[in-house]
């Protein structure tokens, strides 16, 4: 059979390919990052090198000994743990590279801007307590939510006792920025 016919695919050119064009349907400014986790990024790239990695490399070799790695399911399982290890490690290189740390200016303290921690009321007394962080920090279960999001957008620039209009899926509910403030620099 001619080769014309036969697509012939390295999974890691794959890989790269599906990494390039996640990068390229990043919004713009979503490149921004707290300190906090810049940190947490480096600390997941380290652990994944110094540590992930060597313990599945020699995983992968002490399969690879015991012979036929066609049928081999430690020897298969392994090499694709290791594929999945190095493209986090590539994506985490390169998104390192490529955001900003942002730092709370003197100017921004009592507003809600990135990196600042809120609370506010809606309309029926609840309060809820957020983190504005970047894409690569969202954490839900933190309470850490997106920049982007609508809580975020309806209140940046907000100071405490200001209200705006937040829109839901649900319908646009008003809340009231009750409290304010940002985690000292490590």
């Amino acid at each position: 059979m001619s080769k014309a016919f036969v697509k012939e695919s390295d999974d890691d050119e794959d890989d790269d390919v599906a990494e390039a064009s996640t990068e390229k349907r990043r919004p713009a400014g979503d490149n921004h990052i707290t300190p906090a986790g810049f940190r947490a990024l480096q600390q997941e790239l380290e652990r994944l090198w110094k540590v992930e990695r060597p313990r599945v490399t020699d995983e992968v070799a002490v399969a690879a000994a015991q012979g036929d790695r066609s049928e081999n399911a430690e020897y298969i399982y392994g090499k694709k743990k290791l594929r999945e290890i190095d493209r986090r490690i590539r994506f985490l290189t390169k998104r390192l590279d490529a955001v900003t740390v942002v730092e709370p200016s003197k100017t921004q303290l009592g507003k809600v801007y990135f990196g600042a921690w809120f609370t506010i009321e809606d309309e029926d007394g609840v309060e809820s307590t957020y983190r504005i962080v970047g894409t690569d920090e969202v954490d839900l279960a933190q309470r850490k939510i997106s920049v982007r999001s609508p809580v975020a957008q309806a209140l940046l620039g907000k100071r405490e006792g200001d209200s705006a209009v937040v829109q839901r899926p649900k319908g646009a509910t008003e809340v009231t920025v009750v409290k304010v403030w940002y985690e000292p620099a490590d």
